[in-house]
C-alpha cells in the first residue's frame, strides 16, 4: 500500500471480507438461481405476458366473487432451487394445486401467504375482512378452494383462447405449508429448478400482497415453446386446402370467358408451358320454397250475461305470475360446484322449440321468443285446451 493509495489486491480483499474459498461458493451459488442461466429474456416476457392475460380474466372472477375491487399486476419471474425454498417462503402460506386434464400435461402451484388467503376466506363467508381467523379451519379452506377454483378456471379459459385450443384443469387440491416448520414441502414438485411467477395481488384496502405461481422449469420452456411453434396436432386439425399451382399466363394471350361456366366446365388457360384446365363446380340450386308470412287468427271476446261478468270482475285484480321457461335439466352438487364463467349448461329442449308459458307454476301455452326493441318478448303459438289446464291445477 502506498502513502494515499490502496492497490487493487487491497480493495479486493477489503470487499470480500473472508477467504477467497468461500467468497467463489457464494457466487457459484449465486449463478445456479440467476435466472438468465436458465431461461432468456424473450422467454421471461412470453411467461410473464401468458400469466398477466390469464390471471387477469381471474382477477375479474375474484371480484365478482369477493364483491371487491380486485387488481393482479406486475409479474416477475426467477428461478428458485428446492434447497432454498425456506428462503423464499419464509412466513406461513397456502398452497393450492391443479393439474392440466387437457390441452397441458402439467401441474400448476398457487401460493399465498396465509394472512391474505384468511381475509379471503373471511370474504367468501360474508364477513367484512377487517378481522378475520388467522386459524384457518376446514371451513375456511374450503372457501379458499372455492374462490381459486373460479380464479384457475377463468385462467384456463383464457389460456384456452391464446393457445387456441381446449385447457381444463383439476379441481384444486389446497394445503398449508409452513417450511420453517416442515409443514408442507412434500406439496411442491420434486424437481431441484422452479420457475415462480410472482405477482402482485390487491384486494380493495385489505390486501396488497404478492400471489405467486411454481411451475416446473421444463413446463414453462414448453409453454413458450408451443406458444410459438403450435403443436402439429393444432396444425393438423386445421382444414388443408389444396391449391393447384398455375403459371401465370400472359395478359395478352389470357381469353376471359364470355360467359358463366356450367358444372364440369374447362376453361383453358394459354400458358408459355402445357395449358392446364380448371374445373369450376357450380353450387347446387336450392329448391324454391314457398314462404309465407305468418298469419294468427282474431280472438273474439265471448259474451258474457251479466251475473257472470259481475263474478269475474271480482278476479281481475288478483296478481299472477308468468313464467316463460326455455328448458330444463338435472345436474349433480359437484358438477354445479364446478361450473365457472364461460360453462355451457345443455337443456332439454331442441334448438326452435316452442318454449313454455307457464302461470303460477302451471303450464298454460307455448310460444316463441321475439325481441322487442331491447326486451325478450313470447309470441303465443299453442294454447293448452280447457280440460287440460283444469288437469294441469290438479
Amino acid at each position: 500500500m502506498s502513502d494515499d493509495m490502496l492497490s487493487q489486491e487491497e480493495i479486493d480483499a477489503l470487499l470480500k471480507g473472508t477467504g477467497g474459498d468461500h467468497t467463489e461458493n457464494e457466487a457459484s451459488s449465486a449463478s445456479l438461481t440467476n435466472v438468465e442461466d436458465y431461461l432468456d429474456s424473450f422467454e421471461q416476457d412470453t411467461l410473464g405476458e401468458i400469466g398477466n392475460i390469464s390471471f387477469g380474466s381471474s382477477a375479474t372472477a375474484l371480484s365478482s366473487l369477493l364483491n371487491q375491487k380486485v387488481d393482479i399486476t406486475t409479474p416477475t419471474v426467477s428461478i428458485i432451487e428446492r434447497k432454498k425454498l425456506k428462503d423464499e417462503f419464509p412466513h406461513p402460506y397456502v398452497a393450492i394445486e391443479v393439474e392440466y386434464t387437457e390441452g397441458f400435461s402439467g401441474a400448476n402451484l398457487l401460493v399465498i401467504k396465509q394472512t391474505d388467503a384468511a381475509i379471503i376466506a373471511d370474504l367468501m363467508l360474508g364477513g367484512d375482512g377487517l378481522s378475520p381467523n388467522s386459524d384457518l379451519g376446514e371451513i375456511q379452506l374450503s372457501a379458499v378452494q372455492e374462490a381459486m377454483n373460479q380464479m384457475m378456471g377463468s385462467a384456463a379459459t383464457s389460456m384456452s383462447t391464446i393457445f387456441s385450443k381446449k385447457v381444463d384443469i383439476s379441481p384444486p387440491a389446497i394445503a398449508l405449508m409452513d417450511l420453517q416448520q416442515g409443514e408442507g414441502e412434500n406439496t411442491i414438485p420434486e424437481l431441484d429448478l422452479l420457475v415462480k411467477i410472482s405477482f402482485r395481488l390487491t384486494i380493495g384496502e385489505l390486501i396488497d400482497s404478492n400471489i405467486m405461481q411454481l411451475v416446473p422449469l421444463n413446463f414453462a420452456k414448453s409453454l413458450v415453446n408451443e406458444l410459438i411453434n403450435p403443436s402439429a396436432e393444432a396444425a393438423s386439425a386445421a382444414p388443408a386446402t389444396e391449391v393447384p399451382p398455375v403459371t401465370p399466363a400472359n395478359s395478352e394471350e389470357t381469353k376471359q370467358p364470355e360467359a358463366t361456366p356450367t358444372m364440369q366446365e374447362s376453361i383453358p388457360v394459354q400458358q408459355t408451358q402445357e395449358p392446364v384446365s380448371i374445373h369450376i363446380q357450380e353450387k347446387p340450386k336450392q329448391p324454391n320454397v314457398n314462404v309465407q308470412p305468418a298469419s294468427f287468427a282474431t280472438f273474439e271476446q265471448p259474451a258474457l250475461q251479466q251475473h257472470e261478468a259481475r263474478n269475474l270482475n271480482m278476479l281481475l285484480d288478483i296478481p299472477l305470475q308468468v313464467t316463460v321457461e326455455l328448458g330444463r335439466t338435472t345436474r349433480s352438487v359437484k358438477d354445479v360446484l364446478d361450473l365457472t364463467a364461460g360453462s355451457i349448461i345443455e337443456l332439454d329442449k331442441l334448438a326452435g322449440e316452442p318454449v313454455d308459458i307457464l302461470v303460477n307454476n302451471r303450464l298454460i301455452a307455448k310460444g316463441e321468443v321475439v325481441v322487442i326493441e331491447e326486451n325478450f318478448g313470447v309470441r303465443i303459438t299453442d294454447i293448452l285446451s280447457q280440460s287440460d289446464r283444469l288437469n294441469n291445477l290438479k
